[in-house]
């Protein structure tokens, strides 16, 4: 799905980070750290909300979480069968000062279920338990660009970031080359090596630095470092890194700015990767955020979100194919750039 920037990073990309987070880490929080979210600027003594559907294991599933920084105040799992029935629900009692944990094949001792702390998760939590399920969901990948302060610039740290993944991930660093060279980078190879080295303390440390591999017309090649390499060589290795994973094992890639840095003709191969089964045998998805309005047409009406805020400073959603009218093969570039979609700026 593709969204446009800004508003769709604090709307939707951080609030599906934040229970991504919730799920998977936060049985490892110290037990009076409050929850690592903002509420709304607009009522910051309100709870927030978070709802989330999802296909997995064959099944559509729901969960649902309110919660305050401090605690849980409502937790939920639904799996569909002839509807949304739930697989556990849990209510803080504020009158007993309790949770109140009700259970359907779920599988956590109701002992344990009530124990779980207030800034847990009860799925995080059953995880450590053994419970089947919950080691499965928080088995699921999600890879992403965006921490709670925003996008993750693509800067030096990100760069060895990327060079320690594929030091460890040869069959995805020939990938990685494969793609680099068929996107016509200049680059026929791409080397990793380590380097030693001492921080001013005298502590040792390590790293793996990248090298990009140039052939020329006459056959011979040349070598540079990759901080002397372009920034989209750089953007695109940084991207890569995020992406390749998910391809290759399933889940979720979560990227904000998808475009930045890149040559805007990149786009398309690169959402190729994910369209195509012998790429992504596991059906992987992509959710990123764009100011390149060139791709919408590249995407089907149904993946495009469009996001808008009023003069509340309070922000709205829609999928594309939601909008009356609106035809599979519209020119939606077009009627987009001329306003008939909303969600544009007003200058």
């Amino acid at each position: 799905s593709q969204l446009p920037a800004d508003l769709a990073v604090r709307m939707l990309l951080k609030p599906l980070l934040f229970v991504d987070w919730f799920l998977h880490h936060s049985f490892a929080t110290e037990p009076a750290a409050l929850l690592p979210f903002q509420p709304h600027a607009a009522a910051p003594t309100e709870p927030s909300e978070f709802e989330v559907d999802v296909d997995f294991d064959g099944r559509r599933w729901r969960y649902t979480l309110r919660c305050t920084r401090e605690r849980v105040l409502h937790e939920a799992l639904y799996a569909k069968h002839d509807r949304m029935r739930y697989v556990f629900v849990r209510e803080w009692n504020a009158a007993i000062q309790s949770y109140e944990v009700k259970q359907q094949d779920f599988g956590l001792a109701p002992s344990e279920a009530r124990k779980v702390r207030p800034n847990a998760s009860l799925i995080a939590t059953a995880a450590q338990y053994g419970v089947p399920l919950a080691q499965r969901m928080v088995g699921a990948y999600m890879w992403s660009n965006v921490s709670m302060l925003g996008r993750l610039a693509n800067d030096v740290d990100q760069v060895l970031r990327a060079a320690d993944y594929f030091a460890r991930q040869e069959s995805q660093r020939q990938q990685l080359v494969r793609l680099l060279s068929a996107w016509d980078l200049g680059l026929s190879d791409l080397q990793l090596r380590k380097h030693e080295g001492l921080l001013p303390g005298g502590e040792p440390v390590s790293a793996w630095l990248p090298y990009g591999v140039h052939r020329m017309a006459n056959g011979a090649s040349f070598e540079l470092p990759f901080s002397l390499e372009s920034s989209g060589t750089q953007g695109a290795f940084v991207l890569l890194h995020r992406l390749l994973p998910v391809l290759e094992a399933g889940g979720l890639a979560v990227i904000d700015e998808f475009e930045n840095d890149l040559h805007p003709h990149m786009l398309e191969p690169i959402l190729d990767l994910f369209a195509n089964p012998a790429t992504n045998p596991h059906r992987a998805q992509l959710l990123f955020t764009c100011h390149a309005m060139e791709v919408l047409n590249i995407v089907h009406k149904s993946q495009v979100m469009l996001v808008e805020k009023d003069d509340k400073s309070e922000s709205s959603a829609w999928r594309l194919d939601t909008v009356e009218g609106i035809r599979s093969d519209d020119n939606f570039y077009a009627k987009y750039m001329a306003g008939a979609f909303g969600a544009v700026p007003q200058l």
